[in-house]
């Protein structure tokens, strides 16, 4: 059952944050509240004191209260303007008295950061022994200065228990839409979406189009992606992820192959060469190491599924797609 208690989310603000994320994040909020007819959520900027924050673009924004006085269940971390890693580094020396009040945080407060609002929560430490994504171009950076974190680059948005991270200055939508389904519903947010947000096309192999988290058309089938991406390639078996979604090998080939004309086995082999894409796109990582992280039994053997599926080797479509 969907949850009625009010969520008290703290829109965190930091000298040169990005709020406009905020801002949109604080209407669907605000929009679900309407749409539920009740208040399923509470939203309050909060920064390291009251009062007047320099945010970028000359904007001003009054903080209503502190991370230390303990009054929110949830903060929304937004990014900063960068262009390279140096300046992420920069932002992150400078922000050191915020990014020890976030790590000083009651366990029990969920962090959610978007953008390179993720490098604040990973420096945190509130990242450390969990998986994470973060906007593509500083991928190898996150890798290298954040070793503990379970890096998913290839992934939009990736949701814990206790912390949310996505990529682009846009990801405050996907925490957003993972917060509105679990406590009203996602036909809720699929109105909400239809009024109030215009989709962000996305470049990719025509091949993979369809595999997306977003585009799946019914929640067996989000769960059967999520379940699919967080096995190892060679675990990522029907039977394996029948037993994951307590179901039977045979009702999930077949409503798989209801919702997306193709056998389930071959779906989920989609799946993970799905992921191999977005690290090639997103990632200087070669090929065989990306193959090892997503636990191919065999470097060539993904190759050759890669190439039959886009007909493309993996140094083809980098050159094809890449952005690094």
């Amino acid at each position: 059952m969907p949850s009625t208690q009010t969520l008290r989310v703290g829109l965190l603000l930091y000298p040169g944050c990005m709020p406009a994320g905020l801002l949109a994040f604080a209407d669907l909020l605000h929009a679900a509240n309407r749409r539920a007819g009740q208040r399923l959520f509470e939203t309050q900027y909060v920064a390291l004191a009251q009062g007047p924050v320099d945010c970028a673009h000359g904007l001003r924004l009054p903080a209503q209260g502190t991370l230390a006085r303990g009054e929110v269940d949830a903060v929304l971390v937004p990014g900063f303007w960068s262009e390279s890693g140096e300046q992420v580094a920069a932002a992150l020396d400078e922000n050191a008295g915020l990014i020890a009040a976030l790590g000083r945080l009651d366990k029990r407060v969920m962090v959610w950061s978007y953008c390179t609002g993720v490098c604040i929560a990973a420096a945190a430490r509130r990242l450390d022994g969990h998986s994470a994504t973060v906007t593509w171009w500083l991928a190898d950076a996150v890798r290298a200065r954040f070793p503990r974190v379970e890096w998913q680059v290839e992934r939009t948005g990736v949701f814990n228990e206790r912390n949310a991270t996505a990529s682009g200055v846009n990801g405050y939508l996907p925490i957003a839409q993972s917060l509105i389904e679990q406590r009203l519903s996602r036909e809720a947010y699929r109105d909400l979406t239809r009024l109030m947000v215009l989709p962000r096309p996305e470049r990719t192999h025509q091949a993979f189009q369809a595999v997306s988290l977003v585009a799946q058309p019914n929640r067996l089938m989000a769960r059967l992606h999520d379940a699919a991406e967080r096995l190892p390639a060679g675990e990522a078996t029907v039977e394996r992820l029948a037993r994951e979604l307590d179901t039977t090998e045979r009702t999930l080939a077949r409503k798989v192959l209801a919702a997306s004309g193709t056998p389930a086995a071959a779906w989920v082999r989609r799946i993970k060469l799905n992921q191999v894409s977005e690290r090639l796109i997103h990632t200087s990582a070669p090929a065989s190491t990306i193959s090892a992280e997503l636990g191919f039994s065999s470097d060539a053997g993904m190759r050759r599924m890669f190439k039959e599926l886009t007909g493309m080797t993996t140094v083809q479509y980098r050159q094809a797609f890449g952005r690094v």
